[in-house]
């Protein structure tokens, strides 16, 4: 685990304090702030330094103390009021603290298991390098790989070398890499682009603001590579302005980089020259779509465009394009200096090397995490991820964002590749895994994308723009408990419409959610309709509260917290909800301390 620095190496304990969005969620500013002020009052001979996100974003504010004899060691759940008992317990006593330790080179930590199956390419240096030091980033191999291509490989070399390795686009469908360069690299236009799409839209998904946020140089030079392979002078990274820090430090890059030669004319004293800009994108989630994106770059509204022809042949300002997600470029250096066949040992059939997760929902270990291709999602849910919070039954886990579908608890053991998960109903996507527990609604789950995609749609298509608001109005309907039997096959007729009369992505993909909760948990689209009756007990209006007389004591707590004051009863007796004006809150079963409270 320990971080080697070469040529560089530790001569005096540096403590590195976790500052991506996650850690700054969690309070790093301010545990950053209090650590400063305390060493600076002990007069303690270290370093104090800033990292991004490692991962274990369950366990922010997380503090590494790097010793130059013993290795590293980082606590998590750090506050203020814990520094003082790590600086003098550790630091100046040499005692490391078990219970607050998630992870050592020296002692075993009770986050292990989080990394245990993890394979860091594209988050190898996440967690572990400043974002904003060139030095650090070079320390550790950075921009070697830039000037390998640079110095000894052709473009078709580099694009061959790609190829090889079975790099596919990590962005959701899947392209191979390589292919995709090599058409751009056959178009005899002296003006070429790279772009990196940084648009991430999807519900739970925080894979590329991660990486952009921690390893921004490892993102440029990937572009770079990406550049000379296709011979293009330009390139465009379009991040949305909702990510103010990865933005930032992208910026910062961008400078550090063109100032030591990295950017620029004659690139490392080659031939080669790039220039790299950084685009902010409103948000739009269509503007994930690669020729929404194209349109947004020029200036124009986020709409999608008829293919052919392809960015490769007619993108950015119709000159050729090639364009990329951050986790594609992101394993472009490690390819180039470790190989092709190396990064293709991992995975397995058409699905080769790691991919870039990011783990939410009702998972103990939320977080980032990187694992080969071709584990099993029970190996992730449970190994990696810990399991079910409150150890409850796992039910489904939604892959692929509102572009992809639900797959249910009876193909847990699915292996995490294209094909496989594709035959699912779901899709890879570009990372998003949220994980659902026995409390929640599969019928709520797909309204809940549907309201999401409804109102991303740009509108352009009939059958998107109108068609996802038909069947929002229908799921509403059901969840609310006004559902009719004609509405599951109608749900059915309405996704293969919008399916085959979409223009783009978004409105293709649109449906799955419902198509893949009705294929998996028909049963309670029936039950919402047929019973008036949510199995999970989510949904307000399908709910009923009562109260059990052999385990109501008449404490009254439940009457006092209730907003209408439809509960009535004298003390020391058992209660009695008013059905008429219940308005099925929640509130009397949050506070009762008994069980007293049912939900049916």
């Amino acid at each position: 685990m320990s971080h080697p620095l070469q040529p560089n190496v530790l001569t005096r304990p540096k403590i590195v304090v976790g500052l991506g969005s996650c850690g700054i969620a969690a309070g790093g500013k301010k545990v950053h702030e209090a650590l400063v002020k305390e060493v600076s009052k002990r007069k303690l001979d270290v370093d104090i330094d800033e990292t991004g996100c490692i991962g274990m974003c369950f366990r922010e504010v997380l503090v590494e103390i790097r010793d130059p004899k013993r290795g590293s060691f980082i606590y998590g759940d750090v506050t203020p009021d814990r520094l003082p008992r790590i600086l003098d317990e550790h630091l100046l006593a040499g005692r490391v603290i078990p219970e607050w330790l998630a992870r050592s080179d020296e002692l075993p930590g009770s986050e292990d298991a989080f990394f245990a199956k993890q394979k860091r390419i594209v988050l190898r240096h996440c967690g572990v390098n400043n974002p904003e030091s060139l030095a650090e980033y070079q320390a550790r191999g950075g921009y070697a790989a830039l000037a390998k291509v640079l110095q000894e490989m052709t473009p078709e070399q580099v694009i061959e070398t790609i190829t090889q390795s079975g790099l596919r686009g990590r962005g959701g469908a899947g392209f191979p890499t390589g292919i995709k360069w090599k058409f751009a690299r056959q178009s005899r236009d002296e003006i070429k682009y790279v772009v990196c799409n940084g648009d991430e839209g999807d519900p739970g998904a925080f894979m590329d603001r991660s990486v952009l946020e921690g390893d921004p140089h490892n993102i440029l030079e990937g572009m770079l590579i990406a550049g000379y392979a296709i011979g293009a002078r330009f390139g465009y990274i379009y991040c949305r302005a909702e990510y103010p820090l990865a933005v930032k430090r992208l910026k910062l890059a961008i400078e550090v980089a063109r100032r030591n030669g990295f950017l620029g004319e004659r690139i490392l004293d080659s031939a080669f020259s790039f220039e790299i800009k950084v685009k902010e994108g409103a948000g739009a989630f269509v503007c994930g779509e690669e020729t929404a994106l194209i349109a947004s770059i020029e200036g124009q509204r986020g709409m999608p465009r008829l293919r052919p022809p392809f960015p490769t042949t007619a993108g950015l300002w119709a000159h050729p394009t090639s364009i990329n997600n951050v986790e594609t470029f992101g394993n472009v250096p490690w390819i180039i200096l470790n190989g092709a066949d190396k990064f293709a040992e991992m995975g397995v059939g058409k699905s080769r090397g790691t991919k870039v997760f990011a783990l939410a929902g009702k998972i103990v270990r939320g977080g980032l995490i990187e694992v080969p291709m071709g584990i099993t999602l029970r190996e992730i849910i449970y190994e990696v991820g810990g399991g079910i919070q409150g150890g409850k039954a796992f039910k489904a886990v939604q892959m692929g964002g509102p572009s992809g579908g639900c797959i249910p608890a009876a193909l847990i053991d699915t292996p995490v590749d294209y094909e496989s998960v594709t035959q699912t109903g779901a899709i890879m996507g570009s990372g998003g895994m949220v994980v659902m527990d026995e409390t929640t609604c599969m019928v709520d789950v797909a309204r809940f994308f549907l309201n999401f995609t409804q109102k991303e749609s740009c509108g352009k298509c009939t059958f998107c723009r109108l068609g996802t608001k038909r069947m929002l109005e229908i799921l509403t309907r059901i969840t609310e408990g006004s559902g009719r039997p004609e509405d599951i096959p109608m749900l059915e007729e309405l996704s293969e419409k919008i399916k085959k009369g979409s223009l783009c992505g978004l409105g293709q993909t649109a449906p799955n959610p419902v198509l893949t909760t009705l294929k998996y948990f028909r049963h309670e689209y029936e039950a919402h309709i047929n019973d008036k009756k949510c199995p999970a007990h989510r949904c307000k209006k399908l709910l009923t509260y009562r109260i059990s007389a052999d385990k109501c004591t008449g404490c009254t707590v439940c009457a006092k917290n209730c907003p209408v004051h439809c509960i009535s009863g004298e003390r020391k007796q058992v209660h009695v909800i008013d059905q008429a004006a219940c308005i099925r809150c929640g509130e009397c079963l949050r506070r009762c301390n008994f069980a007293a409270v049912l939900a049916d």
